[in-house]
């Protein structure tokens, strides 16, 4: 045991150290563009180095355990941030327009990624992502998956490349549709990939879009427990499952999907004092990226040019459903 946690004492510590060095960017940057956050900076600081700079194989055992169970713990204390009251205040209508944008997009990209013959692995990525929270959920999907190196990045990729041009759109589509602020806030937080993402377009919107649209995004993160058990269970019984005497299967439900659940009951049951809350959030922020930082050092630009232009036609395609998906939903709910 000893001798293991010694060996990834280096990875660890340079992927915690480069976690807080992105919150320095994120906090210089935030003022300028907002929709900068820790997370973002983290993935683009492993990105960089991992192809500018050669990797120490000395790193490579802790930043094994970044990308992995740190990851995991960060994904359960997000749990800690949503209740199910907040969801509930929003109405049933809103409830399944939320509903409907994550399935509906989830299941459109499975459709549109055999269509277009991406690899199957890499669509589940991008659907997780692109349906639920971004970055969060493709890492979350890609510890549960556990796809090749370059199909998480591809995946990490498209999140950031199309969260970046919302940001400049659903405004220009507000403004077409005349959409109200609540409805605005709706429709925001049911497209929108990354939360950063969705308080970048609500900021610029004013107060009352900002907060519905937060809420509403919470209420697709909510669906990240259901999503993954999902995956987990197409890993079981799918192919790629080794099926040799012995083999280790898949659990039904994850450990960490079901702690995940658990945080959020608890959070519902408003016992847990506020700074506890605040704390809680601060260390999963620091968790996730750290996580990110170490999913961003295995990004290979040169491994990831390979992989085609079939997975950019294919974010385009889930991005364009879920934005109609949340604008129709968004009219007809408020």
């Amino acid at each position: 045991m000893l001798p293991s946690m010694v060996k990834n004492l280096p990875g660890l510590a340079v992927a915690f150290g480069a976690a807080g060095i992105s919150f320095v960017v994120a906090a210089l940057l935030g003022a300028v563009v907002p929709a900068v956050s820790a997370l973002l900076v983290a993935i683009l600081l492993g990105v960089i180095w991992r192809n500018t700079v050669r990797v120490p194989g000395i790193l490579q055992p802790g930043l094994a355990v970044a990308a992995r169970p740190i990851l995991r713990l960060g994904i359960v204390l997000l749990g800690f941030q949503l209740s199910f009251a907040q969801i509930t205040a929003l109405g049933w209508q809103v409830i399944v327009v939320i509903v409907l944008a994550v399935a509906g997009t989830f299941f459109a990209t499975v459709w549109f990624g055999r269509l277009l013959r991406v690899p199957t692995k890499l669509t589940l990525l991008i659907a997780s992502g692109f349906s639920i929270c971004g970055a969060a959920a493709v890492a979350g999907a890609d510890s549960v998956l556990k796809p090749r190196q370059e199909h998480s990045a591809t995946a990490l990729g498209l999140v950031v490349l199309n969260g970046t041009i919302m940001i400049g759109v659903m405004p220009l589509l507000f403004l077409v549709f005349g959409a109200q602020p609540v409805t605005a806030g709706v429709w925001t937080g049911a497209s929108v990939h990354e939360v950063a993402q969705v308080v970048a377009v609500g900021q610029a919107l004013g107060p009352e879009s900002l907060n519905v649209a937060v809420t509403v995004k919470l209420g697709r993160v909510l669906l990240l427990a259901v999503v993954l058990a999902v995956l987990a269970g197409y890993m079981r019984n799918s192919k790629v499952t080794p099926e040799s005497p012995g083999a280790k299967r898949p659990p039904i439900v994850p450990l960490f999907v079901v702690s995940f659940a658990a945080a959020m009951v608890v959070r519902s049951l408003d016992i847990v004092p506020t700074d506890v809350l605040d704390g809680l959030a601060l260390v999963q922020t620091i968790l996730l990226a750290t996580a990110m930082f170490a999913l961003g050092m295995g990004v290979h630009l040169r491994s990831l040019a390979k992989v085609g232009g079939r997975p950019v036609i294919l974010s385009f395609l889930v991005t364009l459903c879920i934005t109609v998906i949340g604008g129709v939903g968004a009219f007809v709910a408020v």
